[in-house]
């Protein structure tokens, strides 16, 4: 296989294979990203070719979010039982099929079952449980920031598709937007068949900053036993108080991102006489400060207390939100905002995973954070929903982009109760 070559050949110059594990996972959720995101930029083309309302549309866009959370413990599940390689090209196959059907959708039925649930359900395969898992995997040093990386793929996903989406959607059709994605995911899905491998041992190797190989563990018993592991770890870890805490501002992050800004922003610029061209521009500087944000706050992960880096990434983030109505949609104003909110966009994914693996252990982490993530990605479909519902009964996006300033500002100082662990785990 070509792994097997390239690993030798990394080899030679002292690069572990881990690297490029972390690469091909990287433009993986580069892609998914660029799935994920994409819906922002068709919300007003849509409702100009079909008619549909603004409420519509976001209860769509709820309903896949919802589902890419939800499946986020099951996907931990099943890459621990199928491997990371088959689950990801059955998430990308699955998206891939979604998008191409709904270039004839003609029904907002037809919008609720592709963009909600078959998109939801695929991206919801790999979601940020992917990273987590090739990190905690591959990785015993560098953990915080590699997830740092991975969790920038979001931004950068943003900063490589979204204006050029915004061009294409504006000069030539939706749909020929959908078509870019497309390809970039059968790219994605070439370079995971080639070069992604499951595990460390598969390749006869140590995790990163590791002497020995650790073998595999045993395979669930069965299939059944796989479904039933996340309810079980549910069960196990749902008396921690951590637990609840990361899972409440988790909650807080996914409204406040994913479910608000990328699905709405494109829009609300739109009620101030911004092009969807110049407002993806500004979503593609947040991109850029978000990727430097989320590197270093995997950097800095590693070295400092990971409830004080929450509290801090909330409260600023909470202060930018609730600070957009007054920028007046000048560039001036709008390129503060960017800086201020993309520094932290993504910034809370590597404490939180660091959080993860500290308090539950580095085996059971996955499907810990995959339910941590589900809170993530409701709190997504509840502000997608919400902002959509406010811009539909009062023709405007603001109060929902102040209710999520205090909604982070209230995640900040909750992440402070989080308990001091009293030993932190080596490989955390």
């Amino acid at each position: 296989m070509l792994s097997t070559f390239v690993a030798s050949r990394l080899a030679t110059r002292n690069v572990h294979y881990g690297w490029v594990v972390a690469a091909v996972t990287f433009l993986t959720m580069l892609v998914m990203a660029g799935a994920m995101g994409a819906p922002g930029v068709f919300i007003v083309p849509l409702e100009r070719e079909f008619g549909w309302s603004s409420a519509q549309i976001s209860s769509a866009l709820a309903v896949r979010f919802a589902l890419f959370g939800l499946m986020g413990p099951f996907a931990a599940a099943f890459m621990n039982y199928f491997g990371l390689r088959r689950v990801v090209l059955v998430a990308l196959a699955v998206v891939l099929g979604g998008l191409i059907g709904s270039m004839f959708m003609t029904q907002f039925w037809q919008l609720v079952l592709l963009w909600g649930v078959v998109i939801g359900l695929g991206t919801g395969l790999t979601a940020m449980v992917l990273g987590a898992t090739v990190a905690t995997r591959w990785f015993s040093q560098r953990r915080g920031l590699v997830v740092g990386l991975l969790s920038a793929s979001t931004a950068t996903g943003q900063l490589v598709f979204m204006p050029l989406l915004a061009s294409l959607t504006e000069h030539h059709g939706w749909r020929l937007g959908l078509s870019f994605i497309c390809c970039a995911m059968a790219v994605a899905a070439v370079a995971v068949v080639m070069l992604l491998r499951d595990r460390p041992a598969d390749m006869a190797l140590p995790a990163y900053g590791e002497t020995a190989v650790a073998p595999a563990p045993a395979g669930a018993a069965s299939l059944l036993a796989m479904l039933i592991s996340p309810w079980k770890v549910l069960r196990e870890v749902s008396g921690s108080w951590t637990f609840w805490v990361l899972f409440m501002t988790f909650f807080v992050c996914g409204a406040s991102t994913n479910g608000l800004v990328q699905t709405h922003f494109i829009s609300l610029c739109g009620d101030y006489g911004l092009l969807a061209t110049s407002a993806a521009g500004i979503l593609a500087m947040m991109g850029i400060f978000d990727f430097f944000g989320t590197v270093g706050s995997g950097w800095l992960s590693d070295r400092f207390d990971n409830r004080w880096l929450l509290f801090w990434y909330y409260g600023l983030r909470g202060v930018a939100l609730m600070m957009l109505p007054f920028t007046d949609f000048t560039v001036w104003g709008l390129s503060l905002f960017a800086v201020l909110y993309g520094l932290d966009w993504i910034a809370t994914v590597p404490p939180t995973v660091k959080l993860v693996a500290q308090t539950f252990g580095s085996e059971r982490a996955n499907i810990v954070f995959g339910w941590v993530f589900a809170g993530h990605q409701l709190g997504a479909a509840f502000a997608a929903y919400g902002a959509g519902l406010t811009k539909t009964l009062l023709a405007s996006y603001v109060p929902a982009f102040f209710m999520a300033g205090m909604l982070c500002v209230l995640a900040s100082l909750i992440a402070l109760s989080i308990p001091v662990l009293r030993k932190r785990l080596a490989t955390g």
